[in-house]
This record gives C-alpha cells, structure tokens and sequence, in this order.
C-alpha cells in the first residue's frame, strides 16, 4: 500500500513536471513561430521594392501605366456652377436629347445649377482647352487638379459653332500636354481617352481611332471635323484628353452617340488641328473669325455624276450660290463642281467646309473648278461667315400652258409655284419652279426621298418654271439618271432619279 501511494505521488510529480516542460516547449516554438530575430527584420526591412513589370514584352505593349502617369496630371476637373437661364436651357437640350441618339457627355447634375466637366491644361501658364458646352453660361468655374488642388478659373473665350472654349488658372511650371498633328493619325491608330466621367474622379480608357471627318449635327454651326473612337466615353469626359502613344493630346472629347446616354463605344473628339487654330484665336482676339465662300454644297455620288457625265465623283457640288457673296462675285455658278483649293484636292463637302473656315476673311485662296467639263481656276476673295443664309436665286416667271401634270416616269404630281402656293409653303415669293403635290409611293421620285412640298427649281442643268419645260426635260434626258434641283424648307440639293 505504501509503495503503490509512493508510486502514485512519482507518476504525480512527472506528469506536473512534464507539463510544465511542455509548456515551455510550446511557448518556445510558438515565440520561435510569429518573430524574427531583429538581425533578420532588420534585413527584411532594407530588402529593395520589385522592379515595375516590362510594359513591352516580346515586341507587344503589355501596359501604358508609364503613359498615364506622364499625361495624366493635365488633365483636370471642372466643376461649373450655372446661372438659371442656363438651367432652364439645359432642361430643355435634356429633353431634346433624350430623343436623339447623340449626346453631349454632360455631367449629371447633383443640383439643378451644377455641372461636371473636363480640361486638358495646354500650357504651363495655366492655359487650359475644354468644350464650350461644359463652361456656357458659368457663373463660377474651380478647376481641381489630379494632386486634389483646386483653382478658380477664368473665361478667355468661347467659341460655340466648334464646341471649344479655353479658360485659365494662376499658376506656374504646371503639368502640360503638347499639341500633336491630328492630320497624322490614322484609322486603326491606339488612343487613351483621360477625364472625369460622372464627377467619380479621373479615369482612363483605351482604344482606337475608328474614323476620321465625322459629323454628328449636333454642334451650334457646321465646323465639325470629328475623330471617332471605340475608347468608352460618359458624362463628364467632355472637354477632356484624347492622346496618341507619344503622349501628345490629338482631341479633346466632345460627344458621344448613345440611346442610353453611356457609352456604346461611339466618341467623337475635336482634332488638335482645329482646336488649336480656336485657341490661338481666342487667346488673341477673344472671338473666332472665319472665312466664308457664300455657295451651299454637296457630295457627288454616282448617279449624280452619270447625270453630269462625270468620269468621277471627286470634288463638290454647288448646289446654290449666295447673292452678293463671295463666290457670285467671283462668278461661281450653281452646278459648277469644286475640285480643289489652293491646288489642295478637296475629297468632300465637310472638308471644303472646314478648310474655308479655318481661312481669315479677307484672305484670297485658288479655287479650280469644272463648268460644263472643262476645268478652270478662279481667285476669290473669302467673306466673313456669320450665321446667315440666303434664298435661292430667283427667276424670271414665264406663262405655262398647263396647270398641273402628272409624270409616270418619276413617279410625281407637278403643279405650277404660284405666290399663294408659296405662301403656303414658306417659300419666298420670287422662288420659281413646280411643286411636287404627289409621290407615287413606288416611284422612282420615292426612291430618292423626294416629297410632297419640294420645289423643283431646275432638271438638268435647265431652269423649269413649266410643266412642258418638265416633260421636254425628261424625254431628252433618255435613260440616263435625271438630275433634279430641289429646294426643301429653303435648303437647295441636286438629287438623281432614274427613271422607270
């Protein structure tokens, strides 16, 4: 019995002593477990941060955070607080828009008065370009910076018809972006769209130029010369970068086509070219001066150059030319075919367009030109543009046999314009020509969008103010496509119909 007790109290005193060692055991891999001796923590410390990863491997480009981080920084915010015309104004271009699929990417407002923008700063002064749609009608614009800065800015200028206006900031060596040569880039080119879509902060987005020379419409004027790219733009990135791979700005963002009012991959941008000749006018003069030629024009398409027997559809038709303009003083006529300026071809309406504004009024320019086949150049003296638009040239009225006709060939009813007609229509009342009361609707006049209402002013190249000028008009013209001269709401256009 005593020896069993004395066994029992040894098993005791090595169980005690057991766990007390296992204890230790314990807290000793567990101290050994979580730290480190301070030589090796010291080490860690000092141990150098992983290079940054390759942003080109194997010849293909795997990043553009070097990019980013070089061209960001110019790239501001704006934030606009508005007077309450301007209120009233935006609500209804927010109505209007909501029914057409393109969009200015305007902020959506917090408060009724309140708007979101960007600017891109174009000079260390503190220069900076953004879209006149973002700062219209201010009251008050602050400009916060990437490093959260904020300034006051003033207004410079604004010019409506481009959609450009440039605002300025106080300070000195700001961060910059360099114009580059928006003629130099290519369809297919990579871009970077930078801005502050939604006033959620900056952001940046990548793409591709998809076209070149678009136009939307939607401008206050016809000086639109859009870049197109896939490169997401919302609300808010107006008035922002849109750069190439150099790191140069090439456009800054302007619209967006959309039936949600986000981006479905369709932005439009103002070319640097175009933005930089604004800008260097508002700066100077505080208003933007362009050159006017006085003709409305149009695109030659195929059959209009099948009417015309033209080998090919280059340059630009005049389809009206503006009394006491400068083109009719220079003696440029309706159905001459503009081709080139200053020896420069010219490919399409828009382009004529837009090189003609971007030249001073006053200054003189080369136009070549074809007439009835042959080619020939004339000088002319550009006029000031100014909003403003002239009726068709009138014509000397002439007795008609008839009083209405019906032509199967074009699928139209005819009846002479009178004045009480042309009161009717809101035509001018020495406009002369036929009216168009009829459209079969599978003519071959309906093919071609011509409507009830539209004037026929000329066909052929031939003024016709009488149903038999019409009719001997059409037989003449054989089977060949019949080149009509329409006026529509005061708009003249030449359109080809084939007869059937």
């Amino acid at each position: 019995m005593k020896m069993i007790r004395s066994n029992i109290k040894i098993s005791t005193n090595f169980i005690l002593i057991s766990l007390v060692f296992g204890v230790i055991v314990f807290s000793s891999c567990s101290t050994g477990y979580f730290t480190q001796p301070k030589a090796e923590q010291k080490e860690v410390k000092e141990k150098p941060k992983t290079a940054p990863q390759p942003v080109v491997v194997d010849g293909i480009r795997t990043s553009y955070a070097d990019l980013v981080e070089k061209t960001s920084p110019a790239v501001v915010q704006i934030s606009v607080v508005k007077n309450e015309k301007s209120k009233k104004k935006n609500s209804n271009l927010e109505d209007f828009f909501k029914n057409s699929p393109f969009q200015m990417p305007r902020q959506q407002r917090q408060r009724p008065v309140q708007g979101f923008g960007s600017g891109v700063i174009v000079n260390k002064d503190g220069t900076i370009l953004t879209n006149h749609h973002v700062i219209e009608d201010s009251e008050k614009i602050t400009v916060k910076m990437n490093d959260n800065n904020t300034f006051e800015a003033k207004v410079v200028g604004s010019d409506p018809p481009s959609d450009l206006a440039v605002i300025k900031i106080e300070g000195e060596d700001l961060p910059f972006l360099e114009l580059g040569d928006s003629d130099e880039v290519r369809i297919g080119d990579i871009v970077l769209a930078i801005g502050n879509p939604l006033g959620i902060g900056q952001s940046v987005t990548s793409g591709i130029i998809s076209a070149k020379g678009r136009r939307t419409g939607m401008s206050d004027g016809s000086f639109e010369d859009f870049l197109q790219t896939d490169a997401p733009i919302n609300r808010g990135n107006s008035g922002g970068a849109l750069i190439n791979l150099k790191g140069e700005l090439i456009g800054i963002n302007s619209q967006i086509l959309s039936t949600s009012g986000g981006s479905i991959g369709i932005g439009f941008s103002i070319p640097s070219n175009m933005a930089k000749s604004v800008m260097e006018q508002l700066i100077e003069n505080g208003k933007v001066r362009r050159g006017m030629l006085g003709v409305t024009i149009q695109d030659i398409t195929s059959d209009v150059a099948k009417s015309l027997d033209l080998e090919d559809t280059k340059g630009v038709l005049v389809n009206n030319v503006m009394k006491g303009g400068a083109a009719d003083k220079a003696g440029i006529k309706r159905g001459d075919i503009l081709t080139a300026i200053n020896g420069e071809e010219v490919p399409d309406g828009n382009s004529l367009r837009n090189k003609v504004a971007s030249t001073k009024p006053g200054t003189e320019i080369k136009l070549t030109y074809l007439r009835d086949g042959k080619k020939d150049e004339i000088n002319i003296k550009l006029g000031e543009f100014n909003r403003t638009g002239d009726a068709p040239a009138s014509t000397e009225e002439k007795n008609d046999e008839k009083e209405s006709s019906e032509s199967g060939k074009l699928g139209l009813s005819l009846q002479k314009l009178t004045p009480e007609i042309a009161k009717q229509l809101n035509i001018p009342s020495e406009v002369k020509g036929l009216v168009v009361t009829a459209v079969a609707p599978d003519g071959a006049a309906a093919e071609k969008g011509i409507m009830r209402g539209d004037v026929i002013l000329e066909i052929n190249r031939q003024m016709v103010e009488s149903l038999n000028d019409v009719e001997s008009a059409i037989e003449k013209s054989g089977d060949k496509p019949i080149l009509l001269l329409i006026s529509r709401r005061g708009q003249t256009s030449f359109i080809p119909v084939q007869p059937k």
